[in-house]
Formats: structure tokens, sequence, C-alpha cells
């Protein structure tokens, strides 16, 4: 995990629970909440707060069933759903995805048990996931870790110089999905900048710095091995901007490693952060399960 003794570490009480900041560039724990009782309306305040301050929560020890984690989700918003024609992890025929979807390398689970680059789910959709909440009920003896990347902080941390260059530019988000659906499986990951030689898929464009719509945070709105294109720009003044943008995210000073345990649901703001997921042993189980909730169009 990357530390920073730039973040004090406070805890704010009340209502019978507690929620402490890491010390690291973001997240915090939620200590003393049981997500099978119902929150009363100073805990739900205090905890979307956090989550504008902190970008992921962490809750511990959690035994909530099916039922149980879609209630507890739902004082957070709406469980997302695609655009019926652009597909996403576990789209079904209809377009639409299961409530719950099952991240395992069991046989009912999806993405195996390799690594998986820093990404925002959902960006080339035009209304993304605005943030999930990922619930641990396996995990493997070794690796298996989740990295979080601070958007906002990997904005705020750009010199002046590269702020101004990239103001006002609008970014292509290409979908990886209809390429694995074509059975295009080896340019996933590998195509990280569409070029005119390139042709091109099903995408959405969306400002490549966003303001975050509850905390007015701006926020560097790239993955990392992603699809993507600049509008209107020179395309090999673009790739290198964005490999540029895409070394400044790599940095560790920016991200936080987090280690499951069995009743682990971390709560992160798809909006302000990127996630990448280290691999684990194939033979050793890794079963989640994720919920997205609904988001609005970026600007």
């Amino acid at each position: 995990m990357t530390q920073t003794a730039s973040i004090p570490r406070t805890l704010s009480q009340a209502d019978g629970f507690r929620i402490e900041p890491l010390q690291a560039p973001l997240g915090a724990i939620v200590h003393g909440l049981d997500g099978r009782n119902d929150l009363a309306a100073s805990q739900i305040l205090q905890l979307k707060q956090a989550l504008r301050d902190h970008h992921i929560l962490i809750f511990r020890r959690q035994q909530l069933d099916d039922a149980q984690f879609l209630r507890f989700t739902s004082w957070f918003g709406s469980v997302f759903q695609p655009h019926p024609d652009f597909p996403v992890l576990s789209s079904r025929p209809d377009g639409k995805v299961p409530e719950i979807v099952k991240v395992a390398n069991t046989e009912d689970g999806e993405l195996g048990s390799g690594a998986i680059p820093a990404h925002s789910d959902h960006q080339w959709t035009p209304t993304p996931s605005s943030g999930s909440l990922l619930y641990a009920h396996e995990v493997p003896d070794e690796g298996g870790e989740t990295v979080w990347t601070n958007l906002a902080l990997a904005y705020a941390t750009l010199d002046d110089r590269t702020k101004a260059e990239i103001e006002g530019l609008r970014l292509i988000n290409y979908n990886p999905f209809v390429r694995r659906r074509n059975g295009d499986y080896e340019s996933i990951g590998n195509i990280l900048y569409r070029t005119p030689d390139i042709t091109p898929i099903q995408g959405t464009e969306h400002p490549l710095v966003r303001i975050h719509p509850e905390s007015g945070k701006r926020l560097l709105f790239l993955g990392a091995r992603t699809e993507v294109e600049l509008v209107g720009v020179d395309p090999e003044y673009g790739k290198a901007l964005i490999e540029r943008l895409r070394e400044h995210l790599a940095n560790p000073a920016l991200s936080y490693a987090h280690t499951w345990q069995v009743g682990d649901i971390v709560y992160w703001d798809n909006q302000a952060t990127l996630h990448a997921r280290k691999a684990f042993p194939a033979e050793q189980r890794r079963r989640m399960e994720r919920i997205s909730l609904a988001g609005s169009r970026p600007f």
C-alpha cells in the first residue's frame, strides 16, 4: 500500500460508528456498521460525505445475503443499467445486466485470475456508473489485491502547463466489449490510442478533465490501458499526450492497494477513481459480488 504522511488521521464519531481515513492517497475504513441494519439519516449523510472526501469506503466483517446487499446498496443510489446497445460486463442478449455481477474465477463468475489494468467502469457508455460496491466472499491466499487511483489528486498534481494543455479536450473511449463480442481478443488492452489506420468501434465522447457532479473536483478521467482518441487533435500529438498522462497516473503516490478479507465490502466512487486488480494463482478461489450504481453524463 502506498502511504503518505500528508493525510491527517482523524476519526469522525456519531451514531455508534466511526469513519477512519487511511494513511494513503485515498480511502477510509468505516467501523461499527452492520449492513444488515437500517441506517439513520445522519449515518447515510456522513457516509456520502466521506465518499466525496476519500473516494473509497471499506466496510469490514459484513454478513449479508443478496437481498440484504441490494438493500444496503440502495441507500446510495439505484442499480446501474447500461444503454441497451452498449455492451458491458455480464450484458445479456437483451442488453441488460444482473443487479449483482459475480466477479470470480469459479464457474459462475467472470474475469478469471489475471491482472486487470486500472480503469473506470463503463467509461465508454453515455452515462457511466457513479460507483460500485464489491463484496468479498472468498479470497486467495496471495495476490488478488485491488489498487485504486485517486483521479482528483492525479489532476491536482499535474503541472500548470499540462493543465492548460488538456483544458477543454474531449476523449472518445472505445468499447472493449464490442471487440470481445467480435472475437478480437488480442486487441483488447493493446490498442491504447486509435490512429486513423485503425477501424473505429463503438465509443462515447466525454471530457478528458471531468468535473465531479457532487464535489466539484476536477478529475483526470482517463484509464491506464483503454482504447481512446482525442477529438480534433493531431493523432501523433494526441498519442504522445495520452502516454504522458498515463505515466503520471501510474505514480504509486496516487494509489492505495487493498488486501481483501472475507466479509469486506468496498464502495468506490467510479467517477473519481480508477481500479485495477493484481493477478492471483488460478488454482486459488476468489469469489466476489459487485453492484454498480447509476450515474450521469460526464461534464
